[in-house]
């Protein structure tokens, strides 16, 4: 937490706000945020404009106006925020960085657990993490016959790991990986090996259909979540299963259960959703 759908959300909520403005002073204040400790590095944007704001899985990829390529990335990782406003606001407890614009607002970077990372680099590609990143269920790319083709080396994986592994699809995380799973129709345990394709192609219509109803509703909001404006999403309230351990499947009316899986909380049906 942040998925997908939360970090889209960000970029959406941010990009109306931040571009083509210009950076007059960049402050961090803790800086094992950056994960590649260069802070003068970024005391050096200073002067720049933020020209693009794009999103690559759960990665955030600012575009600064420079001749030659240069983007801020950011992983919001399990706590981390972009908060938006007017300079002249008191610093919070977590606050980490700050960078202010010439117009008189700034964006904050918040992270009650200080799990977030910084990177400056002139090609994402460079950036540990993201240049391994599998395609995400909303590419145009992806498909059945590719999540197949991704999985058919890992039999034995069980498939709530699979899901979760960012390097065979991008972008989701436990909420989503719980919520494709019962909308599928297929028990967290499985191993890869075990999946037919119709259960297969069920997974990848899931995966796309789940993510974008979550960006349509901002994301999901428990506790920590918000978007630049400071503002909570909404798909908490249309989750099925997801922390819902005890209650009624939506769909059967028997319990939900909570297992361990890769060692997450699993949530599923063990009617809709049989080994």
């Amino acid at each position: 937490m942040p998925e997908l759908p939360e970090v889209e959300t960000v970029r959406r909520s941010l990009q109306g706000l931040v571009l083509h403005k210009k950076i007059t002073r960049v402050e961090i204040f803790k800086p094992a945020l950056l994960a590649l400790g260069d802070e003068a590095a970024f005391a050096g944007l200073a002067g720049l404009e933020l020209a693009a704001v794009n999103r690559r899985g759960k990665y955030l990829l600012f575009s600064l106006d420079t001749p030659q390529p240069l983007f801020w990335v950011v992983h919001l990782r399990m706590t981390g925020k972009l908060l938006y406003h007017q300079q002249g606001e008191p610093l919070q407890k977590h606050d980490h960085a700050r960078l202010q614009f010439a117009d008189g607002s700034e964006l904050v970077y918040n992270d009650t657990r200080a799990f977030g990372r910084f990177w400056l680099a002139g090609d994402p590609a460079q950036v540990s993490g993201l240049n391994s990143l599998g395609l995400e269920p909303l590419d145009a790319g992806f498909s059945a016959e590719y999540w197949q083709e991704k999985i058919k080396r890992r039999p034995k994986c069980q498939v709530k790991a699979a899901l979760l592994d960012q390097r065979m699809v991008a972008g989701l995380g436990n909420i989503y990986a719980d919520e494709v799973l019962f909308q599928a129709g297929v028990h967290p345990e499985r191993p890869l090996g075990s999946l037919t394709a119709e259960e297969n192609q069920r997974l990848a219509v899931a995966m796309r259909e789940i993510l974008q109803a979550s960006i349509e509703q901002r994301g999901t909001t428990f506790r920590d979540y918000v978007d630049g404006n400071n503002q909570k999403g909404g798909y908490q309230e249309f989750l099925r299963v997801f922390q819902k351990s005890g209650q009624p499947c939506p769909n059967c009316g028997q319990a939900i259960e909570r297992i361990k899986v890769a060692g997450r909380s699993s949530y599923f049906c063990p009617h809709c959703q049989t080994k």
